[in-house]
């Protein structure tokens, strides 16, 4: 089964696909929007971009970060927006949505829930067998969430 990871934001989701089967890397990126365009432009283009990710990767599963409430409520309502356009691509595409919170994903590839960006992007690079840590993290942060509905799914028949 292919799983889409999304590291959900308005200037950067971050987005990694693996395979289930042997926890493969198939690919990564971001979705980089312009900071001159309008908010609903921004949200267009994420949607866009996703659902021709789905597409194009033939993705079965789209695994998400869950929105952590920070101290910034324009924020978090921005990233909850971003998470939207992604949920709507993958409902257009027939696949469903998983959401992980940041502590399920680290306990998942560090086993510590209260990992740092480094430790998890070398979980990242451990369990992928990659050479490098992916680069930026918000490409790693998804591919993180990937591998968390990976190993979920292997656990829970």
């Amino acid at each position: 089964m292919r799983i889409l990871g999304i590291d959900p934001g308005t200037a950067h989701t971050g987005w990694g696909i693996v395979e289930s089967k042997g926890l493969k890397m198939i690919e990564w990126g971001i979705v980089k929007t312009d900071v001159s365009s309008s908010h609903p432009q921004r949200l267009k283009k994420i949607y866009g971009e996703i659902r021709e990710i789905i597409r194009n990767y033939n993705t079965q599963v789209l695994a998400m970060e869950k929105i952590f409430f920070n101290v910034n409520a324009k924020t978090a309502l921005s990233v909850g927006e971003a998470m939207g356009v992604c949920m709507l691509a993958a409902a257009q595409e027939g696949i469903e949505v998983y959401e992980y919170t940041p502590q399920e994903i680290k306990q998942c590839v560090v086993s510590s829930g209260k990992a740092n960006k480094k430790e998890v992007g070398e979980g990242v690079k451990t369990i992928l067998g990659l050479d490098e840590i992916p680069a930026p993290d918000h490409a790693t942060d998804a591919l993180a969430v990937a591998i968390c509905h990976a190993l979920k799914m292997i656990k829970t028949p």
